[in-house]
């Protein structure tokens, strides 16, 4: 399946460990050594009309299902354990990145 950017910048994020609607992608990010795709940028919730907190990371091997209108991910809690990484994979840098960043606040990279 191909799609472009374009495309999937109109689709809804949605998490579908509590059915939050994310808005939609605002970022790609990629790992220029292998140019794999890491994982989408989402706004975050504003918390007032002037402030807002930082940006969210949605890693890619968190990307449940694309459709034609939404895009379904999962986000754990914070305080929830990350899966486990397959370290048999040939990309496995962009794995290990990704899971440092679990639903995690873009700033702190």
């Amino acid at each position: 399946m191909e799609i472009s950017y374009a495309e999937l910048r109109q689709k809804t994020v949605v998490n579908i460990a509590d059915g939050k609607n994310l808005g939609h992608i605002i970022d790609a990010i990629f790992d220029d050594t292998y140019g794999k795709l890491l994982g989408f940028v989402v706004p975050s919730i504003k918390r007032s009309f002037f402030k807002s907190q930082n940006d969210i990371f949605i890693p890619y091997q968190n990307i449940c299902k694309i459709g034609t209108d939404v895009i379904l991910v999962e986000l754990l809690p914070q305080n929830a354990p990350n899966p486990t990484p397959q370290n048999d994979e040939p990309y496995a840098f962009a794995q290990t990145r990704s899971n440092k960043v679990q639903a995690t606040n873009w700033s702190k990279l």
